[in-house]
């Protein structure tokens, strides 16, 4: 009599082909704390469709950390408006904390963005953004967590 075999994504940790480092979770782990959205962009280099996602026309200040393992990668100050219809930011918050590798699927050559802590797809960066920087991190939100600002503290006269 054989042991019943557990399903292969669920025996050890998936790694990400692009950082080759081992990830946190298995892929069952991950569905069961994303939504099938996050996990479709983060663990899949899904793309959400432009101008549905909950920060591209977001403006309040904070921080905008990876939704799989919550490491801080860009600051709202470098949050712009490109209209693209995605998140778009000027400069990461940490470069350490993001990776980069080169994406040749439909048909293009782009550079796509890498959580470097979990491998999580973010989004890609292109060479049109404002200056200082001239880059634009087109990300989505479905790989952002917004960690809100509190208001500043008003003090009298």
């Amino acid at each position: 009599m054989t042991a019943p075999q557990t399903p292969k994504d669920e025996q050890k940790p998936s790694a990400s082909k692009d950082t080759n480092r081992p990830l946190p979770k298995t892929k069952a782990e991950w569905k069961k704390v994303l939504t099938p959205e996050q996990y479709r962009v983060t663990r899949e280099k899904g793309t959400e469709a432009p101008f549905s996602g909950a920060y591209w026309n977001s403006h309040e200040p904070g921080v905008y950390r990876c939704i799989c393992c919550g490491a801080p990668l860009f600051d709202s100050t470098a949050k712009f408006d490109s209209g693209c219809g995605w998140p778009s930011f000027s400069q990461a918050m940490l470069k350490g904390n993001i990776a980069e590798s080169r994406d040749t699927s439909h048909h293009m050559v782009r550079t796509e963005v890498i959580c470097k802590h979990c491998g999580a797809h973010l989004g890609h960066v292109f060479d049109d953004g404002p200056q200082p920087t001239g880059l634009r991190y087109c990300i989505n939100s479905a790989s952002l967590k917004l960690e809100k600002k509190p208001p500043p503290v008003k003090s009298s006269p």
